[in-house]
């Protein structure tokens, strides 16, 4: 594993808009799943293909019992469930999609409760499916994001600014697909826009980023 001693970034990841069909209709589905306040939503105006858009966004929470309750909040709202909940070697978690089309990951290293289900999320983190980890990575270390963890050419992850809601990752995309449980194949957009601190730009893999100040009528 390569650390790189962290640093003041330059630019950093300040807000996730999600663009939806109906946006009154994934409002009301995030705040029942209780994520409302790390997304914003915006209305799409063009037709998107089908098909793997290339991304996640995961919760770390407490303990299995809190997983549970984050599925089952989910799936009530409307979400189907890609991968059911269940142990594994690095603890306990499982997949599901929003009626938008967006996957969430719900995980904890817990494999065994230490207390009682909350609604409290430890982090949350937006993971990008990349051709490339280590070519992409340097385009963002160039864009001012600061390098905290590193493995290899398989993944890696940015220090979030102070105040910056959801950590950014890099993961190989069939890698991602694969454990999201869904195929890595057709031409769907991401239908993801990254709110930036450090100007308007698209990355290698075509994701979106835009400054803080033309997302922040987007709040959900």
């Amino acid at each position: 594993m390569e650390t790189t001693t962290a640093t003041k970034a330059t630019a950093s990841l300040s807000s996730v808009t999600l663009e939806v069909a109906d946006v009154e209709a994934a409002r009301h589905f995030y705040s029942a799943f209780g994520v409302d306040t790390y997304v914003r939503l915006r209305a799409f105006e063009e037709a998107h293909g089908a098909g793997f858009r290339g991304f996640t966004l995961a919760l770390t929470v407490s303990g299995p019992a809190t997983v549970d309750g984050f599925v089952a909040a989910a799936v009530e709202a409307g979400a189907t469930v890609l991968k059911p909940a269940v142990k594994s070697l690095w603890g306990y978690g499982g997949v599901v999609q929003a009626p938008d089309g967006t996957i969430w990951k719900i995980a904890t290293s817990a494999k065994k409760d230490t207390g009682p289900a909350t609604r409290e999320i430890d982090e949350v983190v937006l993971l990008l499916g990349v051709q490339d980890v280590k070519a992409t990575k340097q385009f963002y270390a160039g864009r001012g994001l600061t390098v905290g963890k590193s493995f290899g050419g398989k993944y890696a992850e940015f220090v979030p600014g102070g105040s910056d809601p959801v950590k950014l990752a890099l993961y190989k995309r069939r890698a991602l697909a694969k454990d999201l449980g869904v195929a890595d194949d057709g031409p769907g957009a991401h239908r993801i826009v990254l709110g930036s601190t450090g100007g308007a730009f698209t990355d290698p893999d075509g994701f979106a980023w835009e400054p803080t100040a033309s997302t922040d009528a987007d709040r959900s």
